[in-house]
């Protein structure tokens, strides 16, 4: 019995909780204003239970134990719209666009990203869990609203919302991936713009060459910064004493050279 008790709370954390009632509110509203269908509803229950026990498991194995904090009830409200959105997207493929709605949602969405971390740094509440949520939820963002834009624009568009996927499968074959990044303007830069972008994209309000061209140009900025994290990544691989291309050259050298492709 004590074995079961626990199992429960673990469960039943009031924030995913909370998080879980909220998001099922959120997909009622949205039936009523906009009209979701069998489709919408499994894609919005799905992403509710997905959320739920995917945070639920994470807030259990984090360690030291903290309190939820403002900046990750920020993030699960940014979640909950994303999750709103997920389910207009699934829907639109039923029954057609409701482009109002998501880009209502998409933009508020867009809007908080910029808030959560600006919380965190000020109540001093920063984690490693927050910073994992806080992308989690941007990622799956990019990736909903890419397979939105791609069903006019083309499949291709789907590359925007798959890479960081790819780039996380990766580095399950190539450890050195997972190696630590230095903060950087422009790799945040391109990220914003992605969502900003796709959100374009999806309202409309650009002619159909105009659009294409818009988030080509988006698509290429992110081909450049993942090519940009992967060569430094490699160059600290190889810096560290990893194999490298030309293994006969003084490891001096090479660390030299490497030293100076980074300036």
């Amino acid at each position: 019995m004590a074995l079961i008790g626990t199992y429960e709370t673990r469960l039943l954390r009031p924030e995913t909780a909370a998080g879980a009632g909220a998001q099922t509110v959120l997909l009622v509203l949205l039936d009523a204003a906009a009209g979701l269908g069998a489709a919408g509803w499994l894609a919005g229950a799905a992403f509710t239970v997905a959320t739920w026990a995917l945070l639920t498991r994470a807030l259990h194995r984090s360690w030291p134990p903290r309190p939820f904090g403002p900046a990750n009830a920020v993030t699960l409200v940014r979640t909950m719209l994303v999750g709103g959105v997920t389910a207009l997207v699934a829907e639109s493929f039923a029954s057609g666009p409701r482009t109002t709605a998501l880009v209502a949602l998409t933009a508020v969405a867009l809007v908080l990203d910029a808030v959560d971390g600006q919380v965190a740094r000020r109540t001093g509440t920063e984690s490693a869990l927050g910073a994992r949520f806080d992308m989690e939820a941007d990622a799956f963002l990019i990736l909903v609203l890419s397979v939105h834009v791609a069903a006019s624009l083309g499949a291709w568009v789907l590359l925007i919302g798959a890479m960081r996927y790819v780039f996380v499968a990766a580095a399950q074959v190539l450890p050195w991936l997972n190696g630590p990044l230095p903060p950087s303007m422009a790799r945040k830069t391109v990220a914003a713009l992605q969502g900003i972008v796709l959100l374009v994209a999806a309202a409309g309000l650009l002619p159909v060459v105009a659009a294409w061209l818009l988030v080509l140009a988006a698509l290429a900025s992110l081909v450049w910064s993942f090519a940009r994290d992967i060569r430094g990544l490699w160059c600290v691989r190889a810096h560290d004493g990893a194999p490298v291309a030309r293994p006969s050259r003084p490891r001096a050298a090479v660390v030299r050279e490497r030293a100076h492709e980074q300036v």
